[in-house]
């Protein structure tokens, strides 16, 4: 298992090695199923996503299932666990802007110019059925949504992954 690094260091890392392009990572908090968290780790990776933080109550990307579903690229896409408590407060003081994947009255869609003019941004993705804790939703800078069509009201958090990474990611190519 490798050193677990504390998020500022971590956040620092990804900066350095993101050089003059915009940086980006990705939150999960509480995702509790395997599969999803490794593929998102198979997204990020394969569209270019620096880092990945994982809140305490989340699975263990690590665990085997994930690995697998992963594709191994859980032991590339670099990654550290967030530490209990406000961890939109570190990410802001290292320059992110935070953006809520939820489906709100209020939800910027996903190609707003802001978010695509971001230098430094941090995808937020919940648990699977409840989405995001409303807490951590109050405290990201925007709420973002994906437009829907056909009455569909939501994608599965690893879908909505890989739209919000390739769309986010546009301009970091």
């Amino acid at each position: 298992r490798p050193r677990q690094i504390p998020v500022a260091e971590f956040l620092g890392g990804v900066v350095e090695a993101a050089g003059e392009r915009p940086v980006r990572v990705c939150v999960l908090e509480g995702i509790v199923d395997h599969t999803n968290v490794g593929a998102i780790f198979r997204s990020a990776a394969a569209l270019n996503v620096d880092g990945i933080l994982v809140s305490p109550t989340c699975c263990d990307p690590l665990y085997r299932r994930s690995a697998r579903v992963s594709m191994g690229t859980v032991f590339q896409v670099p990654w550290t666990y967030l530490p209990e408590g406000d961890w939109t407060a570190l990410l802001r003081q290292q320059g992110f802007t935070t953006v809520a994947m939820a489906l709100r009255e209020d939800s910027l869609r996903l190609d707003d110019p802001r978010l695509l003019a971001a230098e430094k941004l941090a995808v937020v993705l919940g648990t699977e059925g409840d989405g995001l804790a409303d807490g951590t939703i109050a405290q990201c800078d925007h709420t973002v949504m994906i437009p829907m069509t056909h009455g569909v009201d939501s994608l599965n958090v690893a879908a909505a992954a890989a739209v919000a990474f390739y769309q986010l990611g546009l301009q970091c190519q």
